[in-house]
């Protein structure tokens, strides 16, 4: 191995370890950090790095992978249930956002071609910067998320056939006796359709399956990175785009039973790839025209957020996104995404657009990326409080009652509990932030209090001092596991009684001391479980027998399992250990029952 190849990685890695943290602590993102990074260990900056070409085709294969693992998310089924938001909103902002930038270029003088593949590439928007964001503000159930995570997902689809477009625009260009040529990849396209088609099917889940039964996960892993690659090589023998390719392999096996097991497998190959890509496509960006050219090019930026923001303005009105919100939703999605830079690679390799515009339109995506984050905090200063759904923020109720059992969260978990207890004549306070969900408890003569359970103020009021037992039953993981911070900081004696809604939340209950824990839906799966045993012909008290012995074999295995969480090896050893154990467990029960059955039967 070259020393100059391992100085690059630490260049590499260093500028990346540096300055994506310092982007996402920003609120600027993970992409623009990656962008930032490459741009200056890159020409234009340190002039670390000096063969960008080479590192960007093999980013390129980070690419290939976030498109592969779309397909592999875009269950058929899915997409039809979504098919109104997803094809009507998504293919409306496509065509509109396209046209219109099409058309400002065209009216300019710009070649249909150049036109219509900036136009394209233009219209979609980067995902990791609007999800990231709408994760980070909390607003992706928001009217304006939802519209926006439609959009981007219809943009993931659509990004896929305009990379397929571009050479076809070469072409389109060419004299007609090359029409045969665009004929014959038509054929070669069907062609290797069906043969993915008839690989994912018959081939890949057999070859999948048999090396499942292995247990050894880099087998897997090897063979998903022999799948890509290989889906890349025939898609390249036969003249085709890989990105098609790929994608089109992950939407076949995207019914696949591995398909999650695909996508956690391949995810960190994904993550590192794609920031290298992003690193250098921030390297091979020529910043020099922003130097040479600084109007033109901050001109181009601020044209594109313009008509492309000024489009999705108008279009939020038929999203049904709130009035307070549409200029947000324009301002989020109104940036240059992380496909156009694949679009114009393309692009300029097939020759469709000059090298001097794809250098120009490259610079320009991203500074309209980089200005995102900075119009978006522009826009919190003069009409965040617009942001706000609904009504005006309600106050927490008053609570003038002290009970010796506190109840935080009352949906469908709490209600029960709560039930159970006013049933015995205990007293209750029930602490819940829904305010219609309350009004309709009230109706029925449920004594509840509006209030956010997480603020330990809120909780001080309600009596927790006195409380004898804090019972956690709220929905969100994060804040219960807030909760539980605060109180055993100030209350480290309560006892507290939570809700787990999986095996990860009751573990991290477990790292906080909470040792009273019920997952939410064991028991009722376990008795459901005791009913299909009665009706395939069990007895019911040997049917309640197993449920009880795979209620505490469950539950020793979870404890077992607890001090090993970061080594999957040993889960999976202890995990299939005890599964023999409880097959042993379940035959020496069924034949004490036969045994009592033939003593009972034998007596006269």
């Amino acid at each position: 191995m070259s020393h100059g190849f391992l100085l690059h990685m630490v260049f590499y890695l260093v500028a990346a370890v540096v300055l994506v943290p310092l982007a996402k602590r920003a609120g600027m993102g993970a992409v623009l950090g990656y962008l930032a990074a490459g741009a200056i260990i890159g020409p234009w900056g340190l002039s670390l790095i000096g063969n960008v070409e080479d590192v960007l085709s093999i980013s390129e294969f980070g690419v290939v992978l976030m498109l592969f693992l779309i397909g592999l998310e875009l269950e058929p089924r899915k997409l039809w249930s979504l098919r109104r938001p997803i094809f009507g909103w998504g293919g409306l902002q496509v065509v509109a956002v396209s046209a219109g930038l099409a058309g400002v270029a065209i009216a300019l003088g710009i070649d249909w071609h150049i036109a219509l593949v900036a136009g394209l590439a233009l219209s979609l928007s980067s995902t990791a910067i609007v999800l990231a964001t709408l994760g980070e503000r909390k607003l992706l159930p928001s009217p304006a998320g939802s519209a926006s995570f439609s959009i981007l997902l219809f943009q993931d689809i659509a990004a896929i056939p305009m990379i397929a477009l571009v050479p076809l625009l070469a072409m389109a260009g060419v004299v007609a006796d090359h029409d045969e040529q665009g004929w014959m990849k038509a054929v070669k396209l069907l062609a290797v359709l069906l043969t993915l088609f008839a690989c994912g099917r018959f081939l890949v889940n057999p070859v999948m399956r048999y090396l499942a039964r292995t247990g050894l996960r880099e087998l897997f892993t090897g063979f998903a990175l022999l799948l890509i690659i290989g889906i890349c090589l025939l898609m390249e023998w036969v003249g085709l785009s890989l990105a098609l390719g790929t994608f089109t392999a992950g939407v076949l096996l995207a019914d696949s039973e591995y398909r999650h097991q695909l996508i956690s497998d391949l995810e960190p190959f994904k993550g590192l790839l794609l920031g290298l890509f992003f690193m250098a496509v921030g390297m091979s960006a020529d910043f020099g025209l922003l130097l040479a050219q600084p109007w033109l090019v901050l001109g181009l930026t601020c044209a594109l957020l313009l008509v492309k923001g000024g489009l999705l303005y108008g279009m939020s009105f038929w999203f049904d996104i709130p009035r307070g919100q549409r200029l947000f939703f324009a301002l989020l999605m109104s940036q240059g995404g992380e496909f156009a830079f694949v679009v114009f690679g393309t692009a300029v390799d097939a020759k469709v657009l000059p090298p001097a515009t794809g250098a120009l339109l490259v610079v320009v995506v991203t500074l309209s990326m980089v200005a995102t984050p900075l119009l978006l905090l522009l826009h919190d200063k003069l009409v965040a409080p617009r942001l706000r759904t609904g009504k005006k923020k309600r106050e927490a109720d008053k609570i003038a009652v002290e009970n010796p059992v506190i109840i935080a969260g009352f949906g469908r978990f709490g209600q029960i509990v709560g039930r159970l207890l006013a049933a015995n004549r205990i007293g209750v306070t029930v602490l819940d932030h829904d305010p219609d969900q309350i009004e309709l408890l009230r109706k029925f003569g449920y004594e509840v209090f509006y209030g956010d359970a997480t603020r330990i103020d809120l909780l001080e009021a309600a009596g927790i001092g006195k409380a004898s037992a804090l019972v956690i039953a709220i929905d969100t993981v994060d804040d219960s596991l807030e909760l539980v911070d605060a109180v055993r900081e100030r209350y480290p004696d309560l006892t507290i009684l939570a809700r787990a809604r999986n095996v990860s939340h009751y573990y991290s209950l477990l790292d906080r001391g909470v040792t009273l824990i019920e997952r939410e839906t064991f028991e009722a799966s376990l008795q459901l479980g005791a009913k299909v045993l009665q009706q395939l012909g069990f007895g019911a008290d040997r049917a309640e027998q197993a449920a009880r012995i795979f209620r505490t074999h469950n539950l020793k295995t979870l404890l077992e399992v607890y001090p090993h969480q970061q080594d999957q090896d040993e889960m999976v050893s202890i995990t299939r250990k005890g599964r023999l154990e409880l097959e042993e467990m379940m035959a020496g029960d069924a034949a004490a029952f036969r045994d009592a059955e033939n003593a009972a039967a034998s007596k006269p």
